[in-house]
This record gives C-alpha cells, structure tokens and sequence, in this order.
C-alpha cells in the first residue's frame, strides 16, 4: 500500500480532509465484494421463486439498495471516515453486480422451474 493522501475541502467547516490511498482501495475491494456476494445470492434467490422479466430486474435493485442500508448502518454516522461520497457507495460496481446477478437468476431459473 502507498502512503499517498488524498485530500478535499469540506463545505460545511471549509477543513481540508485527508484520504489514505490504500484504505480507499481496501474499503472499494470491500464493497466489491459485498455487492458480488448480494448479486449472486440475489440472483439465486429470484430464480428459485421463479421471478421474471421485469420484476427480476426490480429485485435485483431493491436487493442492492438494501445493500446500500446495510452499508451505511454499518459505517454509522461516522461514513465519512471511510468513504469519500454515499453516492459512489451505491453505484460502485454496479454493471459487474448486474452480470453476476443475471447469471445466477437464469441457471437457477433454468435448473428449478424448466428442467
């Protein structure tokens, strides 16, 4: 891990805030692999019910925004400290999640309800 500092202004108090390059990293990995784990299990669970078209598409959103909570309830009001933006906590990874997502709901879709 480098040693490098990020930093930016915080707009409430105007304080330059410091950012460890190495932590950012590990906390994306993280959150990466959270998001693949709820994306595969997500995608199991909607194709065992048997969820199709539209409705598997709006599973998979409310399963990662449910991700999302869990995410900041866990980080508690202090999020800052390990992240940079909320919104970047909720769109990271989120194209590669779908894939997994879509990938798991046909095979088990495949394997419950057509064979």
């Amino acid at each position: 891990m480098s040693g490098r500092l990020r930093t930016r202004v915080d707009k409430a108090s105007g304080d330059r805030i410091a950012y460890s390059e190495g932590a950012i990293r590990n906390n994306s990995a993280i959150i990466e692999y959270c998001r693949t784990s709820m994306a595969a299990l997500s995608g199991a669970t909607s194709g065992i019910l048997g969820l199709t078209s539209l409705h598997g598409f709006i599973f998979f959103l409310l399963a990662g925004f449910v991700l999302w909570l869990l995410l900041l309830i866990k980080a508690g009001s202090q999020w800052q400290q390990f992240f940079v933006s909320r919104k970047n906590l909720l769109t990271s990874g989120l194209t590669s999640g779908l894939f997994t997502y879509v990938l798991f709901w046909t095979f088990l879709y495949g394997m419950v309800h057509v064979y």
